[in-house]
C-alpha cells in the first residue's frame, strides 16, 4: 500500500501525478486527507481523499508514503503528529519515504537524509541536514527518494513506479505517457 498524504496547500502536480501513475502501474495507492474530508491545494484545486490519516493502518502491507511539498502543505504536514508518526514507522521499518520540493526538508529535520542523496526545490537545501546535495529532478538513495518540484512530478512518478513494480513497467509507463 502507498498513502500519498494530502494537507492543506499541497502541491497538486506532486500529488495527483505520481497518484495518477502508481494506478497506472496496478499499484494500490491512496490519497490520505490530513486536514479534512476535502483538502485544498496550494492553487485553490479541491480533493477529496480516499481515506483519513486516523484510518491507515501502520503494518506490513505499508509500502511506501509520499509528502508532496507545496506551502504552506508542508508546513501542514510537518505540523501534523500522526504525520510525524508514520514517517517514524516507515524509517524503522524499513518503508519507502518519497518527499517531493518543500517536503524532503521535513525528512532532513527529522535527520533521516544524513549520509543520502538527496534533491529539493532551490532554496530549501539548507533544511537537508546531513545529506548529499544533487541537483536533479530525482535523486533516490536506498528507501528515500526525493524530487525537485512540480515539474519533475512525472519523472518523480514513474521512479515510485519502478520502485514499486519494476524497470519494465516504469518504462512502459514512460512510453505510453510520452516522456522521453
Amino acid at each position: 500500500m502507498v498513502y500519498v498524504f494530502l494537507a492543506t496547500g499541497f502541491e497538486e502536480m506532486e500529488a495527483l501525478a505520481p497518484t495518477d501513475i502508481l494506478r497506472r502501474a496496478k499499484v494500490d495507492v491512496k490519497t490520505v486527507g490530513v486536514t479534512g474530508s476535502v483538502v485544498s491545494s496550494s492553487h485553490g484545486v479541491t480533493v477529496s481523499p480516499d481515506l483519513f490519516i486516523d484510518d491507515i493502518k501502520l503494518d506490513e502491507n505499508l509500502d511506501m508514503i509520499v509528502l508532496p511539498g507545496g506551502m504552506p502543505g508542508t508546513l501542514n504536514l510537518e505540523g501534523n503528529d500522526k504525520v510525524q508518526k508514520v514517517v517514524d514507522y516507515c524509517s524503522e521499518n524499513d518503508k519507502f519515504i518519497a518527499a517531493i520540493c518543500a517536503a524532503p526538508s521535513i525528512l532532513g529535520h527529522k535527520g533521516l537524509l544524513k549520509g543520502k542523496k538527496a534533491t529539493c526545490f532551490p532554496g530549501f537545501e539548507k533544511d537537508l541536514d546531513g545529506a548529499e546535495f544533487v541537483d536533479s529532478l530525482v535523486a533516490a538513495d536506498g528507501k528515500i527518494i526525493t524530487g525537485k518540484g512540480a515539474g519533475a512530478s512525472i519523472e518523480f512518478g514513474l521512479k515510485l513506479a519502478e520502485v514499486m513494480t519494476s524497470p519494465e513497467v516504469a518504462a512502459h509507463l514512460r512510453s505510453s505517457l510520452q516522456c522521453r
